[in-house]
């Protein structure tokens, strides 16, 4: 993983020669967060080596590197999840390619299922903790000491600072947010009615399919760590119904403008 990672950076620091302070991962709708940013250099996935490839639709597949006020960034259009068959390790490799580009700061964002009833579909939630209930975990092996410690201290994952900020920019820019838990499953399936319960049971507000690895491996490195969800759909009687990827798309799109203006501001004045 050392060497892959080392390769990887090389690659692209030849390619681009650009350190950034900033990495931003672009979940479900989030993609054009990229118009921004004052870009100097797109890498697709497939030219990277060692990169996997995002087969969602709705991501792009590429790293996207510029500026935002006087911040570097590097975006990942498009992530890479354990549903599609990728190992843990896999879908956290970015994560780790970021780090050693020089990142220490991570902004995650998805589409998630709210369960808590104060949520309607297109809320914007700062995360403050997760539970993670995937079956395999991104630091499951021997460890290696050079990126982090073996067992990693998780009490703070979305940092407090980081939060503090945010909703102080979400009242300046009168976006209304919420903040709540994020529980981690492995997909594809959008929950069952039961298992939006059990969710609910267990103390989180939403339910998703990504950031919990990417955290995880970002918190193993010392990356501070920022993490939104947009609420794409509602676990409950009413709505289980009509789930589908399209419509979380759909309803991920409309909060768009609000996410993209949190997320760049929180970049300028952090």
């Amino acid at each position: 993983m050392w060497e892959k990672v080392q390769e990887t950076v090389s690659y692209i620091k030849n390619s681009t020669n650009f350190s950034p302070e900033y990495g931003v991962i672009l979940g479900s709708g989030l993609g054009s967060f990229t118009d921004d940013m004052q870009v100097a250099f797109t890498l697709p996935y497939d030219e990277i080596p060692n990169f996997p490839v995002s087969t969602v639709l709705g991501h792009k597949g590429a790293l996207v590197f510029g500026t935002i006020g006087d911040k570097k960034v590097v975006a990942m259009q498009g992530r890479f999840h354990f549903y599609e068959g990728y190992s843990m390790k896999e879908v956290t490799f970015p994560v780790r390619v970021m780090k050693y580009l020089g990142v220490e700061k991570l902004i995650v964002s998805n589409a998630s299922g709210g369960v808590n009833p104060n949520y309607k579909v297109g809320s914007i939630v700062i995360i403050k903790d997760h539970i993670n209930m995937a079956p395999e975990h991104p630091l499951r092996g021997k460890n290696d000491e050079r990126f982090g410690p073996r067992f990693v201290n998780m009490s703070e994952p979305y940092s407090r600072k980081m939060i503090v900020k945010a909703k102080e920019i979400a009242i300046d820019l009168n976006i209304e947010v919420h903040d709540g838990i994020y529980l981690g499953l492995q997909g594809p399936t959008f929950e069952t009615l039961a298992e939006y319960r059990m969710v609910k049971i267990l103390g989180a507000d939403c339910v998703g399919m990504s950031t919990v690895p990417e955290v995880i491996v970002a918190r193993h490195m010392d990356v501070e760590t920022f993490g939104v969800s947009v609420i794409t759909d509602m676990g409950d009687e009413e709505n289980i119904d009509t789930v589908s990827h399209d419509e979380v798309l759909e309803a991920a799109k409309k909060a768009e403008p609000n996410v993209r203006n949190l997320i760049k501001e929180l970049i300028v004045r952090y």
